[in-house]
């Protein structure tokens, strides 16, 4: 069954062609093409979970060029993780794809905006099973170009442009760090292979250096401070690309490169504090932020990267198996809050959830599988986040981070706020502007009510009562060994009880008060606000250190070139043409002249010439004589 995995990429690349060449004669049957595409891929992507569980795993598929007798081959990886991540990406990808066939709608580029989904989760597939380092990076580029496409797509708006452009710029700048890791990891150590990271021996310092310009790579995909700035900005796509670059694809690719290549970040500790630390800081930041934001997208964005920070904590912690859980459980329940956001939109085409309030009772399904992500991203037990975050926040304690479990405890709590004040805004309350809200057709709510059962019950199979299966199962290393894992009550109740108490808080502030305290507070730390609201001038700063004076030696590069480059060469085709403008002159009044003098001469010349010739024999046997008479004369007088 697994032998069939390098297919899986193959139908979306397939349906990506199909919809790109004939899209406009299929018209709204490209997007069964693209639903279709990705249910196969879902389909054996299922058959090779069962093959690996049964034992097989990966295998080459050819032989594909050769670096100074090094071999490199088109592989595939089957192994726990790549598994889990192939079943999240079809899962939730198909579920994605259904729902926009309503959200869509009679968007006129509907074919291509189901070209481009299948191509994203076809480079995203690809990703995911590459076996080196060099077939990751050309899937990884494919992700990144997929998502300038869809974050773009709606190009004729000048933001939206603008976005594309940042999330491609801002993503190149970590791809060249990760280019540079690869290359260097190549050229120390002889292979690209991911199966050979964990065997390694050499200098560690170069491993170090290898392993944080990967990170680079992670930080750039995955959002990461310093490079998270482009990930709110992309809320300018369409929503269900929002819901698919936050929770199964583009942003999840760099939390799945460092699990990837942890064998190398393992091997010193430098690599691994500087994953936690970054995680913990864009974690922290990125909470604080969606505090006091308000449009519905961008709260949910920063909120995606907030808990790819926790995931970053994780797994720079050493917990591989918490990070990567929580990457699993975060893909549903993220897509669902998404999906629902999209849905609210759809009915009222508002995004500011100031303007809303009322909503649920319009909107019971939205509503329902709102509150159920909400409460999921929340960590409120049974549902998915909890078990995830409280995997985190007891390796955390398990593993001595002190510091780390504190930042990880605070971001839970302005988590558990953050979205209950969003969900209160949004769906009770009395409505603050007129609105004609609707429930969304089946197409769009059937995918919601899917993952809502995910986001309830798929942290399960982490949890206790299923042995830690999911624990058991993604393991890192060579040999998979059993885990007994005890659990931390102390962190589970913790954990819990802040998330409640965030609950607590977005109630008391926004239902029970009538947002009157909040305006209370918001006037009391009006400098704080200022700051939050602002993104800690992330932007600014940005626009000052690096974009203008980008900007600024860009013109002065033009200017030398305008003046230095072009006025050299300007300058050597002006002497030419006063060189060309001097030698006509010579041609037109002194050749010319000479060459009218000859032919004047010449034509004299030739007129006394014709008449000698008089075709008579006796002219000229006269002219011979008298010829003949000079020639003596001169001899007798010249002696």
């Amino acid at each position: 069954m697994v032998k069939y995995a390098h297919l899986i990429p193959l139908f979306p690349f397939l349906a990506f062609a199909i919809n790109i060449l004939f899209g406009r004669k299929l018209k709204r049957s490209s997007a069964i093409i693209s639903v279709a595409a990705s249910s196969i891929s879902l389909f054996l992507a299922a058959l090779t979970f069962l093959g690996n569980l049964k034992g097989e795993g990966s295998y080459v598929i050819a032989k594909w060029l050769s670096f100074n007798g090094i071999p490199l081959n088109f592989g595939v990886t089957v192994d726990p993780l790549s598994c889990m991540m192939l079943l999240v990406v079809t899962i939730v990808g198909t579920l994605i794809q259904v729902y926009s066939i309503g959200y869509m709608g009679e968007d006129k580029r509907f074919s291509r905006f189901f070209a481009y989904m299948s191509l994203f989760m076809g480079s995203m597939l690809g990703l995911v099973l590459a076996d080196n380092f060099v077939i990751l990076y050309i899937f990884w580029e494919g992700v990144g170009l997929c998502s300038y496409f869809l974050i773009s797509f709606w190009f004729e708006r000048p933001a939206a442009a603008k976005a594309g452009m940042k999330a491609f710029i801002t993503t190149r700048i970590g791809d060249t760090g990760l280019l540079i890791g690869i290359l260097l990891l190549f050229f120390t150590t002889k292979t690209l292979y991911f199966k050979d990271l964990s065997g390694l021996s050499g200098d560690n310092t170069i491993f170090t250096i290898a392993a944080l310009l990967i990170f680079c790579g992670a930080i750039g995909k995955s959002a990461q401070f310093p490079l998270h700035v482009w990930l709110p900005d992309a809320m300018e796509g369409p929503t269900p690309v929002s819901a698919l670059i936050h929770a199964a694809t583009m942003v999840a690719a760099g939390v799945y490169l460092v699990a990837r290549a942890y064998g190398i970040f393992v091997m010193n500790q430098i690599p691994l504090i500087a994953v936690a630390y970054i995680g913990a800081i864009t974690a922290l930041m990125a909470a604080s932020i969606a505090l006091v934001n308000n449009d519905i997208k961008r709260i949910l964005a920063y909120s995606t990267i907030s808990q790819l920070g926790l995931m970053m904590v994780g797994l720079g912690a050493g917990a591989y198996s918490a990070g990567t859980f929580h990457l699993m459980t975060h893909a549903f329940f993220k897509a669902l809050l998404f999906l629902c956001a999209g849905s609210v939109i759809h009915s009222i085409h508002i995004q500011d959830i100031q303007k809303m309030g009322g909503l649920f009772n319009k909107m019971k399904v939205t509503g329902t599988t709102f509150i159920i992500a909400g409460l999921a991203i929340a960590g409120v037990p049974p549902l998915a986040g909890f078990w995830s975050k409280d995997e985190i926040l007891s390796e955390l304690l398990k593993s001595g981070h002190p510091a780390l479990f504190a930042i990880a405890l605070a971001t839970s709590l302005m988590t558990a706020f953050y979205m209950f004040r969003l969900i209160f805004l949004v769906l009770f309350g009395k409505p603050r502007s007129e609105l004609h809200a609707h429930e969304s057709p089946n197409v769009m709510t059937i995918p919601l009510s899917i993952l809502a059962v995910f986001s309830i019950f798929i942290g399960f199979i982490g949890s206790p009562f299923m042995n830690h299966a999911f624990q058991n199962f993604i393991y890192f290393g060579d040999v998979h060994t059993m885990e007994v894992i005890e659990p931390n009550y102390f962190a589970m109740g913790l954990s819990t009880a802040v998330g409640l108490f965030g609950i607590g808080l977005a109630y008391l502030f926004y239902i029970l008060n009538n947002k009157i305290l909040s305006q209370t507070i918001r006037a009391k730390f009006s400098l704080l606000y200022d700051v939050l609201s602002n993104k800690y001038y992330s932007d600014e700063i940005y626009e000052f250190l690096f974009i203008k004076p980008c900007l600024r030696l860009a013109d002065l590069s033009f200017k030398f070139d305008l003046g230095v480059i072009d006025g050299a060469v300007n300058g050597a085709a002006r002497v030419t043409m006063a060189i060309s403008r001097v030698k006509s002159w010579i041609d037109i009044h002194v050749v010319d002249f000479f060459v009218n003098l000859v032919a004047v001469l010449t034509g004299f010349t030739s007129l006394a010439v014709r008449r000698i010739h008089t075709g008579r024999v006796q002219n000229y046997l006269l002219i011979a004589f008298f010829g003949l008479v000079l020639i003596i004369v001169i001899k007798l007088i010249g002696g």
